[in-house]
């Protein structure tokens, strides 16, 4: 049975409602009296571990476990130019310690889409093709240089609907840089996807992606950025370049850190039949280590 796109939003408000209990039923740490210096120097110190928090998320090479769920709203696509898409993108991202010089960065995307209108009059809602990048990169950081990781990424075919994936296997290269000093951070993620198998009634696939983004997080733990999340598809010659601009805050909820992101985007490039512009809300857990 289709869903209607906004039959899932309700889902989604229950998951984070039930979520955000969980976190607050987490013990908290014994109260400290107000005044004291004790509280001072726990406040500075948990000021500091926030701040840290907040450069490292801007990081996508950075050791910290994190769960990002990214809602993606896109209109004006489809054939009459009234098609909608929701998408949310769960993203967990791993760090794997494997010496002291050296880790792994794992990086997984599932996407959950439902849509109307956006190919043909039809309706389509499930999951997407999986993707996964394991990036290599150094463990420690040198304050003023940029860190470079680079490594595999992979598509599976896990679409529940032949219109929601390529049905294809892929496989290429991922190359990340980034550079952070003085509250900014600005880098390009880049990476090119080969289909070697599946269905062979479906185009191959050659998609060359690059994403560089700027940002500047603030002493409140507030970022303000943008990025071009583009795409070349070089089997149909055709760019997708959406402009995403957005803020970030990050909150303590219990005594976990989660990251909320709003933002808006304009595509200034797109197919035929692809979408105009879009807007993003997105929710990052960050786990202990």
């Amino acid at each position: 049975m289709s869903l209607h796109p906004y039959t899932t939003l309700p889902v989604v408000a229950a998951l984070s409602l039930a979520t955000s209990s969980l976190w607050a039923a987490q013990p908290e740490a014994a109260p400290v009296p107000d005044g004291s210096i004790q509280s001072s120097l726990a406040t500075s110190h948990e000021d500091g571990d926030m701040g840290d928090i907040a450069t490292k998320l801007n990081d996508p090479t950075a050791s910290l476990i994190s769960l990002p769920f990214q809602n993606n709203f896109d209109w004006g696509g489809g054939p009459n130019g009234d098609g909608f898409q929701y998408k949310l993108n769960i993203q967990p991202v791993i760090p794997i310690e494997l010496n002291d010089d050296w880790k792994i960065i794992w990086r997984t995307i599932l996407p959950f889409i439902t849509q109307k209108d956006v190919i043909g009059t039809t309706d389509q809602t499930g999951l997407g093709d999986l993707n996964t990048t394991i990036w290599l990169a150094p463990q420690k950081k040198h304050e003023g240089q940029p860190t470079i990781g680079i490594g595999p990424i992979l598509q599976f075919p896990t679409a529940t609907d032949d219109l929601l994936g390529t049905e294809k296997w892929a496989i290429g290269p991922s190359f990340i840089f980034v550079h952070q000093s003085h509250g900014w951070t600005a880098g390009i993620l880049a990476n090119h996807l080969w289909s070697v198998a599946g269905d062979n009634d479906r185009q191959e696939l050659s998609v060359t992606f690059l994403q560089p983004f700027l940002s500047y997080t603030t002493p409140k733990h507030t970022t303000l950025g943008f990025n071009l999340e583009s795409g070349y598809d070089w089997e149909n010659e055709q760019w997708t370049v959406p402009i995403n601009v957005f803020i970030t805050q990050l909150v303590k909820i219990g005594r976990l850190p989660v990251s909320f992101q709003l933002g808006g985007r304009y595509y200034a490039e797109a197919p035929e039949e692809g979408p105009e512009w879009g807007l993003r809300f997105s929710a990052t857990v960050v786990l202990p280590e």
